[in-house]
Parts: C-alpha cells; structure tokens; sequence
C-alpha cells in the first residue's frame, strides 16, 4: 500500500472503498447541468490584468466541443449566457437554444451585484431582454445566475427587480463561507432547492415567488466540501469529488456549473500572481474528461426541468 493510500485512511473519516463511483444509471435524482456562457477574460481575477487591447474570444472554438459532448450523451444543459458574448457572437447562443439546451440571463456585463447596484442591475436586465428578443425571439427566459454567487444579505434587494423581470428562479447563492474566498459565500443558506425569503435569503418561504438553487456543497467530518463544479471540479481529486456528488445525490438535486474556457489547453494564459493563476488555470484541460465521467454516473437536465418550471412564463413574457 502507498504512503498516500495509507495516509488517507488514517485521516479520511469514512473508508476509501466510499469513495469508488457507482455505475451509470445510479442517480436517484436528476441535477442541473449548468453552464456560464463566458469567455476566458471575464472572471474577476483576469480582467483586471488585461491590457488596452480587446481581447480574442474563444467561444466559437471552445462552445461547440461542451455542445458536441452532451448530445452525446443526450444531455440537456442550462447556459446563462453573458449579454457581451451574446452580442458578439449572436449565432452561438442560436444553435444553443435550437439544440434544446435552456437559455438562462448571466448579466450583461460580468460585474458584481455589489458594484451595479439597482439601477445598473435594471439597465442590464432590460439590455439581456432586448438583446435576447433580437437573438431568439419570443424565447422564453426564467433563470439567472448573476456573476461570482455575489447574491448575499446586503444584496437582496436583487430578489425583487428579478421577480419584477419575471425571472421564475435564481441560482446565485453560494451557501458557505470559505476562508480562501473572499468574493462570495451565505452562511446558514439551504443547499437545496427552495422558495427564497425576499427578506431572508437564509430562509425558506413556503409562498415565495422565486426558486433559489443553491450551489452545491457537501460536509466531510463538519467541514464543508464545495462540489459545485469551475474551479473545484478543477482542483478536487476525481474520485473524491465524486463520492460528495454521491453523498448529495442520496439527499436531493443539485448542480454543478462549467465555464468553456475550462474546457480547453487553449486558453490564454495571463501571468497572474501565483495564487490568482492556480485558482484560475489550475486544472484546464482536465474538465472534459472529468466532466465526461459525471454524464455516465448522474443524471442531469435543464435547470427549469430540474424545477419543474418548463412550462412556466419567463421572462421575455
């Protein structure tokens, strides 16, 4: 036995035989396959080190390999697209609603709740709807994901201008803490699916008029496991990740969340200071065939399927 092997199992709570992957088809619930339509210049962390030069988007080359895969797997997905990447490659976001996938609002812009403010958050919304009505037409629009899960106490006042756009759910809450994650993170939120309290997003509201799809996070001897997808996908050792995949998929649904440009060796690569370049590139490359491996264990669809609010009104309506 290895050194590693046998380390692990003097300080891993359950034994490593718990962590082996079940067969396909074992899922008892369906989860949410999620995709934020971004290009690799839009996280935080990147942009500010970007140049005057605009720069070369990759999602023509990146998008069509995610598309390729899941109707292999006859998979349906929710993009939340970003308006920017919407109006620059309008014919993207075409094929992506024609192939079946949902087509869900990420921002205009890829700011921050806490930077727009109301008034910036109205202006986008209404530009995603104009600009989507160009795009798609009559499609309808239920779900938003605002940028970097920075949905949070101070930020509730979001709930209700998405509720004013006739959004039927959000899923913008990371529900923990992270002390190497400053930008986001609800202590005490559920991490399951609820009707979100406009006045607590803490708290559930049996009469609520949103659905809140929380991110997934898991507990490993009292210590939180975020197995939500990006950048822990990336990083989390594959078998690991999956066993906290499988401990939530016994309690309910859950989903995780990709971005194209984790999908590719190609990516530009910026030199970042050390700890913003790992948590940015670290692992690139990999989310494909990490990715492949979820399809053949899980069960996953659309994230208003998922809800059951396929035949809801969204927000183009």
């Amino acid at each position: 036995m290895s050194p590693i092997i046998r380390g692990l199992r003097e300080i891993l709570p359950y034994p490593l035989e718990a962590f082996k992957p079940k067969t396909a088809g074992s899922s008892l619930h369906t989860h949410a396959l999620t995709i934020d339509l971004e290009d690799w210049y839009h996280p935080e962390i990147v942009r500010e080190h970007l140049g005057s030069k605009p720069p070369e988007g990759r999602l023509p080359e990146d998008v069509p390999v995610i598309l390729n895969l899941l109707k292999r797997y006859d998979v349906k997905a929710t993009f939340f697209v970003l308006g920017e990447c919407a109006a620059r490659f309008p014919g993207l976001v075409q094929r992506i609603y024609e192939e079946g996938h949902e087509i869900g609002c990420h921002g205009m812009s890829h700011r921050m709740l806490g930077d727009l403010g109301q008034e910036g958050l109205k202006r986008e919304l209404q530009d995603f709807q104009s600009l989507m009505k160009q795009v798609l037409g009559d499609a309808r629009i239920k779900g938003f994901r605002v940028p970097t899960f920075s949905l949070n106490q101070r930020t509730k006042w979001a709930l209700h201008i998405l509720k004013e756009f006739g959004y039927c759910y959000d899923s913008s809450i990371f529900p923990a803490r992270l002390f190497w994650n400053p930008l986001y993170g609800v202590v005490g939120a559920p991490r399951f699916p609820y009707r979100i309290s406009f006045e607590d997003i803490c708290h559930e509201d049996p009469k609520g008029l949103l659905w809140e799809f929380p991110a997934a996070i898991t507990r490993v001897a009292g210590i939180n496991l975020p197995v939500s997808g990006g950048f822990y996908l990336r990083t989390i050792p594959a078998f690991i990740y999956r066993w906290g995949l499988q401990k939530l998929n016994r309690q309910g649904s859950f989903f995780i969340y990709l971005h194209p440009w984790e999908w590719s060796r190609e990516t530009p690569r910026l030199p970042l200071p050390f700890l913003s370049a790992q948590a940015t590139y670290f692992g690139i490359g990999k989310v494909l065939s990490k990715s492949e491996a979820l399809l053949r264990i899980f069960s996953f669809s659309r994230m208003d399927e998922v809800l059951n609010l396929s035949s809801s009104k969204g927000a183009l309506e």
